[in-house]
């Protein structure tokens, strides 16, 4: 089992105070040096890990970095890491809107000041057939949507993410309709398992990996998982999403990470981890069925893939 219970945990698991405060210190000098007093304030600094983290080592950092799919920045695997320092992630808003009884406009620090950041350790499963562990920082994506408060015409959630060609030179090109687009059911979106990423390693999110603020839904493929977003809407239907809608055959709205359901040209009953050679079963849900199955009792995951 991946998910550890909290009386699982022990000290080894927590940040010491001292370093955590130290590295505080350090991250808010260097920020007032720069004249950027809000941003030392906003930080993504992990404090003690989650209940939800898995147990198994992270990827390395530089494999996380530098083994990418971002398709704004280009299609293979390095690009992003190559391509995205064009990327101004300051000043930056997101959206929220629909049916909400507070819509609003929330800049990145007001975000990144909503929720103490926690640190959660997540598989990351991609539908290519290649895994990772990811340790993200951020809070749950619950904490927002609470903010705003859903009604109840709010079956769905979209996402967007920022559309701006002359900083990202992949959506120069019709890969994919842009702006990017992807959608969860509100029971998804308000999962506790499902997070704003902020950062990972301890550190300020690379724009490579969907700077400033990423969706993180561990138990989907990777794609699912949107980056860098400007807009979230609440919507009584069916968002329409990046993948579904250029190769519907290929791409369902729900794509749970499923071992029985292959993609049409390649089986999804094994994965490999980064790093390693040889290839490993692929679990239902990527590991978290306890938290997340009961949501599709009595649905055809076949059908709906």
């Amino acid at each position: 089992m991946l998910i550890r219970d909290a009386a699982d945990l022990t000290e080894n698991d927590v940040t010491p105070k001292g370093l955590y405060l130290r590295r505080r210190e350090f991250i808010a000098g260097a920020a007032l040096g720069l004249g950027l007093p809000a941003l030392a304030e906003a930080a993504p600094l992990p404090g003690r890990k989650s209940v939800y983290s898995t147990p198994e080592k992270p990827t390395p950092r530089e494999d996380i970095t530098t083994y990418n799919n971002y398709y704004e920045f280009g299609v293979d695997k390095d690009d992003p890491a190559r391509n995205a320092g064009s990327l101004k992630t300051r000043p930056w808003t997101v959206v929220v809107e629909g049916e909400c009884a507070k819509p609003g406009t929330y800049d990145i620090d007001t975000l990144l000041r909503l929720a103490p950041p926690e640190e959660r350790i997540y598989r990351h499963r991609c539908v290519e057939g290649w895994s990772m562990i990811i340790p993200w920082v951020g809070f749950p994506l619950s904490t927002l949507l609470s903010r705003v408060g859903p009604t109840s015409k709010a079956k769905y959630v979209a996402f967007e993410t920022l559309y701006r060609p002359a900083e990202m030179p992949g959506q120069r090109r019709a890969v994919l309709e842009w702006p990017y687009r992807e959608g969860l059911r509100i029971d998804e979106a308000m999962n506790p398992l499902t997070l704003l990423a902020t950062g990972l390693y301890g550190e300020t999110l690379p724009n490579q990996n969907g700077a400033p603020i990423r969706l993180v839904v561990p138990w989907k493929y990777g794609f699912k998982s949107i980056k860098s977003i400007v807009r979230i809407k609440l919507q009584a239907t069916q968002p329409r999403t990046a993948w579904n809608v250029s190769a519907p055959g290929e791409y369902g709205f729900y794509s749970n990470v499923n071992p029985e359901v292959d993609h049409p040209r390649w089986s999804q009953a094994t994965e490999r981890r980064i790093g390693e050679f040889k290839r490993r079963p692929t679990v239902m849900f990527n590991g978290y069925a306890r938290q997340v199955a009961p949501m599709y009792a009595g649905m055809d995951l076949r059908k709906y893939y």
